[in-house]
């Protein structure tokens, strides 16, 4: 059945007023075979007005059978995932049978089929509005009911839910009720999992991931359940609220599409996160991050949930603000702040400056598909630099006073924006209202200039706002090296102007990154960077500044080959794995590969292969090969060009092994293989031997990038039907994608980028949100970074038929190839 239908907030809001949730039963039948499961819900729920009418949400496969108060209805009823509910009583109680098709975009009830045994795994993502795919139900945030689910499952499965759980006979599992979640927080996975268990704290704890991976999770269960000890104890600290669930799971996905999911009591995290190969260490303070991240929504979000999708930073932008807090002062990654001035804040800054920006906590949101498109930069990392500001401008204890008595009045309820204010401000005092008025209902990003002496505030919407931050000026020691001077604190009121001294080496603005802001150096310091970047003392004060090179390459301040300059003159000498990677990252994926005239290209892809062989060669000696050593080795794999090149790295798969180390796992054989592709190096018979020598999904995806990869127009045009014409799964189609445009390959592809305009809105009409996601973000072409290429993306753009997710993605892409366009003009000149 089509499901063409959206919640609106007039909808919810009548709905609210009607109805009161008590409990729900729930039923899942897992036995039916791979392409169905049954599915049996049983609400019973109060109506304020007997007589009146609502719906219920339920998308079925099947819908077999509706039963309200004893009276048997007609299931043909049924309308665009709504099923009519009229004449209802004061006290209900409403049955709904149904199959349920089990999904392999990774929306409701996800099943997936592990090539490396053939074993089948199925989880649920019922966020925002896929959980009518798993179960019937009032599916709105402020409609919390109390959940008991049973399931069916075979008899070899392990079943997890919400609720401890235990197995009543075989096959047959049983969970404890749940006190009032939101429909959109139940979740059930299931299949012969692989499973560590331990406790902390009066919680039972467990991991599970399937059975292939079960090897690389005792290898990270150590890891993982301390960091999840201190997150708890954290917390415990913080909050008066205990955990306030019986039980804690973490449960390691295939194809999920988020990081992860908060699901009370069962956490869902993507199974990337068991690692099969060696990751350095900002891969590991990532995950930490995720699991404090889930963590947090225990409290923000689970216990106190928002009411309706406007208050999403209720949940995202304070689990964000916590994750980062807490792994930086609670675990081993004490420089988390830095992996997120260097990488995840500019998620934020880029997403803030496109025409798709929203504010924090914007004033409305009418329906769920304008909700789902707010799960973004936004509502995460500009949501969790303005609470930065926010425990700044209060102090801590004040603020957390503030979210304690938040939690104690609407516990196990709902709240909105004004709640939380109206707490933190009588704990504090202060006019939390008017910051929020400044900081949340606003948007665009504040640029700091520093000019004759003085701070020149503006902001791109013309309403600046107030920011705490630090002054840092930096002065030559005697050996010519920078010292920090002084570090001067500074309360910048939105509407006024500050005196700097600038008789420093460098001065720099927000050197501690406390504020969300961009900011521009005196000619006098930028000199000073240019000669001395590497030899600022701190690396989170290197982070920002390499933080303001990268914002003028995108505001077309600072030339492409300028950046490149910077890069090659000190990133050799880097020592944080953060900023090293990040540059990497930015130089590559948008200064090389996009900002560079073609013709410039080779000489800037060499630059960069030449940093990371300096990388390779200063870490020669090092016996740990996950950290700089790992990511200079992906650099000169991911850089390679030429012939002679292209032999070296036949030579190191042959060998299996950068010379020196590390050893070539599975990530970085099919990372090299895919290099080799691309220069024509290698082909069909490499690629079905190293699939056939690890038969994983990690291959399957590898396989799926090196055919698309493939210089070859046959090998294009299949990469094309499958993509696009195909029924690919979420995560085989971005590996298609990212396969498919290559910069080498310019003229061969050039067909094919007027294609993907002419047919991305009916491919990504017909497959759904989670796949047009992929398919106009991924699957973008971002390399062809032309004016004809900007036009067929406006003309895309001006169709009236595209869905809510192809027009955000594509937005957002062209706002990106409209900067890379100016920034090639810039290098041209």
């Amino acid at each position: 059945m089509s499901d063409t239908s959206v919640l609106t907030r007039a909808e919810a809001v009548e709905r609210h007023r009607l109805l009161d949730v008590r409990t729900v039963r729930l039923d899942l039948d897992l036995t039916r075979g791979p392409e169905v499961f049954g599915s049996t819900t049983v609400i019973r729920f109060g109506c304020t007005t007997p007589g009146a009418g609502t719906y219920v949400d339920v998308k079925p496969a099947a819908l077999r059978r509706v039963v309200l108060n004893g009276r048997e209805l007609d299931v043909a009823a049924l309308r665009a995932g709504r099923f009519p509910l009229t004449g209802l009583a004061a006290d209900n109680e409403l049955t709904v049978e149904a199959d349920m098709a089990y999904s392999h975009t990774g929306e409701g009830m996800h099943r997936f089929t592990d090539p490396a045994d053939g074993e089948d795994y199925v989880y649920t993502q019922s966020f925002l509005d896929d959980g009518p795919r798993v179960f019937a139900s009032f599916d709105q945030p402020d409609l919390k009911a109390r959940y008991t689910v049973s399931v069916t499952a075979p008899r070899q499965w392990t079943v997890v839910g919400n609720g401890v759980g235990r197995q009543v006979t075989p096959g047959r599992w049983e969970f404890a009720p749940t006190p009032a979640i939101s429909s959109y927080l139940v979740s059930v996975v299931a299949g012969p999992l692989h499973s560590v268990r331990a406790e902390h704290d009066g919680i039972p704890l467990g991991l599970h991931c399937r059975r292939s991976l079960a090897a690389h999770l005792d290898a990270d269960a150590p890891e993982l359940l301390e960091v999840t000890r201190q997150g708890f104890d954290h917390y415990h600290r913080v909050f008066r609220h205990r955990y306030p669930f019986d039980s804690y799971d973490q449960c390691f996905v295939p194809e999920f599409n988020a990081g992860a999911m908060e699901n009370p009591g069962c956490v869902t995290l993507r199974d990337e996160f068991v690692f099969r190969s060696a990751v350095d260490d900002t891969r590991r303070e990532e995950r930490a991050l995720v699991v404090v991240h889930e963590m947090a929504h225990m409290w923000f979000g689970d216990l106190v949930t928002m009411k309706w999708w406007d208050d999403l930073w209720l949940n995202e932008s304070f689990a964000e603000y916590m994750a980062y807090s807490v792994t930086a002062s609670s675990t081993r990654f004490t420089s988390a702040w830095t992996g997120f001035a260097a990488n995840r804040k500019t998620w934020g800054y880029d997403a803030d400056q496109r025409p798709s920006t929203h504010p924090v906590a914007p004033g409305t949101v009418d329906d769920t598909a304008q909700a789902l498109q707010n799960f973004d930069g936004i509502s995460y990392a500009k949501g969790a630099a303005a609470l930065r500001q926010l425990v700044a401008w209060l102090g801590e204890e004040a603020f957390l006073a503030g979210v304690n008595d938040y939690f104690d009045e609407h516990a196990f309820g709902n709240a909105t924006l004004d709640d939380l204010l109206r707490a933190l401000a009588a704990t504090s005092g202060r006019d939390v209202h008017g910051w929020a008025d400044r900081w949340l209902r606003t948007t665009g990003v504040d640029t700091l200039r520093l000019a004759d002496g003085r701070i020149e505030h503006t902001s791109a919407d013309g309403g600046p706002r107030p920011h705490q931050l630090t002054v840092g000026h930096y002065r030559r020691t005697a050996e010519g090296a920078l010292e920090l001077a002084d570090r001067v604190p500074l309360d910048l009121a939105a509407d006024s102007t500050a005196a700097v001294k600038t008789d420093a080496e460098l001065t720099l603005l927000n050197d501690t990154d406390l504020s969300f802001v961009k900011i521009r150096l005196d000619p006098g310091s930028w000199r000073t960077v240019r000669s001395s970047l590497g030899a600022v003392p701190e690396e989170l004060a290197r982070a920002v500044l390499w933080s303001a090179a990268r914002d003028q390459v995108r505001d077309g301040e600072l030339a492409p080959g300028e950046y490149l300059e910077l890069v090659a003159a000190h990133l050799p000498g880097e020592t944080s794995v953060h900023l090293v990677d990040a540059v990497l990252s930015f130089a590559r994926d948008f200064v090389v590969d996009c900002a560079v005239p073609p013709t410039a290209r080779p000489g800037a892809l060499a630059v960069l292969n030449e940093v990371c062989r300096t990388l390779l060669r200063r870490t020669e000696d090092e016996t740990d090969h996950t950290g700089l050593r790992l990511v200079a080795a992906r650099g000169v794999i991911g850089t390679a060009a030429g012939e002679a090149q292209a032999a070296e790295l036949r030579d190191w798969l042959a060998a299996g092994t950068v010379p020196g180390g590390p050893v070539l796992d599975p990530d970085l054989r099919w990372q090299l293989l895919l290099r080799l592709c691309v220069l024509g190096a290698a082909g069909e018979p490499e690629i079905a031997a190293e699939l056939a020598a690890d038969p994983s999904d990690t291959s399957e995806k590898g396989a799926a990038r090196c055919r698309a990869a493939l210089p070859d127009p046959g090998a294009k045009e299949a990469a094309w039907q499958a993509l696009f014409h195909g029924e690919l799964s979420n995560y085989l189609a971005a590996a298609t994608a990212r396969g498919l445009w290559q910069p080498e390959q310019a003229e061969l592809l050039d067909g094919l980028t007027a294609r993907y305009f002419e047919e991305l809105g009916s491919a990504a009409a017909r497959r759904g949100p989670a796949l047009a996601r992929v398919l106009a973000t991924t699957g973008f072409p971002a390399f062809a970074a032309t004016e004809r290429t900007v036009r067929a993306a406006e003309a895309c753009l001006a169709d009236p038929e595209l869905t809510a997710a192809t027009r955000r993605g594509l937005v957002d892409q062209l706002d990106t190839l409209r900067r890379a366009v100016r920034a090639r003009a810039r290098a041209e000149q």
